[in-house]
């Protein structure tokens, strides 16, 4: 088959491993034929440009600026990529017929280039939902369904709701995903919704003593203390809020070190408040290179997870899967609606608390601490195994269509 790849991200080289290479790759593999449609920000000075990288042909759009930028130039610029996605379209694959068009959330306009593909060749098309807007936005308080501001969440429902009818096959991270997405859009077909969990192709990270220490070493990092790190988006999804209200807390657990690395547009509040305080078991890092991060982490102690208590929509963050690769136990702090800590709780990797509770949250540093964590270590890589190998992904997608 001729798969076409829509995404909003810049897409790092096809041979990087991430949740989006690894699928693809995975396509190629089977023997399909593999094309790309992604962005190349304005702030990059980079005009439209097509590779071969992998065997698979990745057209680099020339778009606005979608991350570090403010929400209304974010809009902007999200409403106005179909237009530049189709007038690439016609002219680097022009003459390339598609048989199935992928495409993940966000932006959910991608809608008007899935029906122009659709129509031109009728190609069948598949959403990976990974995130639920606009109610997502309305939940942390970043756009309203009243007021003026409730004229643009109107729009884009609107729109939300024009992709989920024009999606052959709609897949759910996880079944709060999918119980949520027909409980709100009854009109959706219940037929083409299913579970698609994010999957990777496992790379094994381990490490023995001698490397742990000369990575903590590099990082400055203690080696007589548990590290609990964080690393990701560090934006309003992620609460950032509640993680500041633990700090003081935190400070004073002497035998535990907590690293917080990335970047996004809380990290300057964060910084700030970490900087304004003596605290020695407290440090922030920029985010680095994801083959560092990777090394990086196998030598930490304990994985982090927060999302914003608000949200009604539940949120399945990716990050779990480099920390259960890089054989990590997982401290989530999250709200209720998601069935993250439920899967964190039934596969034994883990412990999980709501995040508006930081006398909970900081009783589970305390129980991690004391806890021997190999069982963890390796009730979650077995996880890994058993639910979040890409050629399992792969093959949801080839079954379904």
């Amino acid at each position: 088959m001729n798969i076409l790849f829509i995404s909003i991200s810049p897409m790092h080289h096809m041979s990087k491993h991430s949740i989006s290479q690894d699928l693809l790759r995975q396509f190629t593999k089977d023997g399909h034929s593999v094309y790309v449609v992604c962005s190349t920000e304005r702030r990059n000075n980079v005009d439209t440009y097509l590779s071969i990288e992998e065997n698979c042909r990745v057209l680099r759009v020339k778009t606005g600026n979608n991350k570090k930028t403010s929400i209304v130039e974010k809009g902007l610029n999200t409403l106005v990529l179909p237009k530049l996605y189709i007038a690439a379209i016609k002219k680097y694959y022009g003459d390339i017929r598609f048989d199935l068009v992928l495409y993940p959330t966000p932006p959910i306009t991608h809608v008007r280039t899935v029906k122009y593909i659709k129509r031109r060749d009728g190609a069948k098309s598949y959403l990976m939902l990974k995130d639920i807007f606009p109610q997502n936005a309305v939940d942390i308080g970043m756009m309203s369904t009243h007021g003026l501001k409730g004229i643009l969440y109107r729009q884009f429902r609107r729109i939300e709701k024009e992709l989920y009818k024009v999606s052959d096959r709609i897949g759910c991270m996880s079944q709060a995903n999918v119980d949520y997405l027909l409980k709100h859009n009854p009109e959706i077909d219940r037929e083409k919704v299913e579970i698609f969990p994010n999957g990777i192709e496992i790379v094994d990270v381990s490490i023995n003593a001698l490397q742990r220490e000369e990575i903590r070493k590099k990082y400055d990092i203690p080696l007589n203390r548990k590290v609990f790190v964080y690393g990701g988006n560090l934006g309003k999804p992620q609460g950032i809020d509640f993680v500041i209200s633990c700090l003081p807390k935190l400070s004073g657990y002497s035998d535990a070190y907590f690293l917080i690395v990335g970047d996004g547009t809380e990290f300057n509040r964060l910084e700030k408040t970490i900087a304004g305080h003596n605290w020695n078991n407290i440090r922030l890092l920029k985010r680095m290179p994801k083959e560092d991060y990777d090394r990086m982490i196998s030598a930490c102690d304990v994985g982090l997870i927060f999302l914003d208590h608000r949200f009604t929509i539940p949120n399945f963050p990716s990050r779990l899967l480099a920390y259960l690769q890089a054989k990590l136990p997982v401290l989530a702090a999250t709200d209720p609606n998601t069935d993250l800590g439920e899967t964190i709780q039934n596969g034994g990797f883990g412990w999980w608390c709501e995040s508006n509770d930081i006398n909970g949250f900081c009783s589970l540093v305390e129980t991690a601490l004391k806890d021997d964590l190999q069982a963890k270590k390796d009730n979650g890589y077995k996880y890994l195994l058993e639910h979040y190998q890409v050629k399992d992904t792969y093959k949801i997608i080839i079954n379904s269509l």
